[in-house]
């Protein structure tokens, strides 16, 4: 640890003041659940390593004198009491689950984060007004069960709870019977609470805070996204016996696709578009592929450039000269956060003599459907050379705690309003 991780006292104010280095042996600790060979983890969600994981966060706050409660989605919230307990909730909190061979920072950095403030409130005697409540977010990453942000969403009143329990992973198992088999299934109440505000503290996962040597992203926030699904079906063919012009290449069609992705976000700028997965039938080295399924992420801050990148991939779709389909399967329109809770978030890196800049993520999070029943904003570290859901993802020390001081002081200010 260097000495700049452990000097977190703020630079301008008198105000208690978080702990980096007890917030780094908990993110160390905590990366012990799922932990690969790498110094990455896979911890997907409703696994025996999630629920590890939880047990040691629940275990941690009950400890710090919380309660805490388990809704129906497995969401865990752990309340920290305040002065007044007759007013809303303070909250803050991210996700415990991972991608597989993901990284040690997405998404528990804002957890852990909790967990520390919640201790710096209790060895240091300060109450605030509010309750504080930290948040686990079930399966925010949707890379065992789709659509991601399940569990915020459910909260939020996005999707039903027994629409949410009927979601099937590839092995065939509902999101229900995983709940029950990690013991998670709670018995809050899943709907939209009334928070007093809801703020968020994330590894920006891309590269431009490190790129400008700046401290701290204010995120304004999130670009939309939609999800689409791409079946191809062409002939199975044998590869030395079919001439070239007689063949009814899947792939050939698929590559056209995914290429034409790449040029959709081109022109369509700051969107971004992704082709994550393929998958080739019969996939043999000598057979003339006959079907093909491509998963595509496209993502834009403005509804009309979702629709611009839509339209014109309808069009790919068609020019391909396949048999194909395309589905939207998911989508989540652009998210502006409460110009208040951003405007604390600034004040707070100001105050604490941070560099900041404004930010819209560019990665969907559970503060995108939080946005939509409560006065919600997020804060975002730099993440080394923009890499996430990898193993080599990384946030120096120091840079973790200053994320933990700039959100304690947020909620501090939003506290005394």
């Amino acid at each position: 640890m260097s000495t700049e991780a452990s000097r977190t006292e703020p630079k301008r104010i008198n105000t208690p003041a978080t702990n980096g280095d007890r917030l780094w042996n908990d993110l160390v600790t905590t990366a012990r659940f799922g932990g690969t060979d790498k110094g990455g983890v896979t911890r997907l969600t409703l696994t025996e390593e999630d629920r590890q994981v939880r047990d040691w966060f629940v275990g941690e706050c009950r400890a710090l004198g919380c309660s805490v409660e388990v809704d129906g989605i497995g969401n865990i919230f752990a309340t920290y009491p305040g002065e007044d307990m007759a007013l809303p909730t303070i909250a803050v909190g991210s996700h415990l689950d991972t991608q597989p061979q993901g990284g040690r920072f997405d998404g528990i950095l804002g957890v852990l984060a909790g967990v520390e403030i919640l201790r710096t409130l209790k060895e240091t005697s300060t109450r605030l007004r509010h309750p504080l409540t930290v948040v686990n977010w079930t399966n925010e990453e949707g890379s065992r069960f789709s659509p991601a942000m399940l569990g915020s969403g459910v909260f939020a009143g996005a999707l039903s709870l027994d629409a949410a329990h009927a979601l099937s992973d590839r092995e065939g198992v509902p999101v229900g019977a995983a709940l029950d088999a990690i013991g998670y299934r709670g018995s809050a109440a899943v709907e939209p609470t009334a928070l007093a505000a809801y703020v968020e503290l994330h590894i920006e996962q891309g590269p431009l805070l490190e790129a400008s040597a700046t401290e701290i992203g204010v995120v304004t926030g999130i670009q939309g996204l939609r999800w689409f699904d791409v079946v191809i079906t062409g002939t199975e063919a044998h590869a030395g016996s079919t001439p070239m012009a007689q063949r009814d290449d899947a792939l050939v069609a698929a590559a056209e696709i995914v290429l034409a992705v790449r040029d959709i976000a081109r022109e369509n700028t700051p969107g971004v578009g992704t082709v994550g997965f393929v998958e080739v039938g019969p996939n043999s080295r000598n057979v003339v592929p006959g079907s093909v399924r491509l998963q595509i992420d496209m993502r834009h801050p403005s509804e009309a450039g979702l629709d611009r990148m839509e339209t014109a991939l309808q069009d790919a779709v068609r020019k391909a000269g396949a048999r194909a389909g395309l589905m939207r399967v998911w989508s989540k329109a652009p998210v502006v956060f409460d110009p208040s809770i951003v405007h604390a978030v600034r004040a707070s890196a100001e105050a604490l003599g941070y560099s900041a800049t404004d930010a819209v993520s560019g990665a969907g999070h559970d503060a995108a459907h939080i946005a939509t029943i409560t006065p919600t904003a997020m804060i975002f570290v730099p993440s080394k050379e923009g890499l996430s859901h990898n193993e080599a993802e990384y946030t120096a020390p120091e840079e973790c705690a200053r994320g933990a001081e700039v959100l304690f002081q947020t909620i501090l200010e939003l506290d005394r309003r």
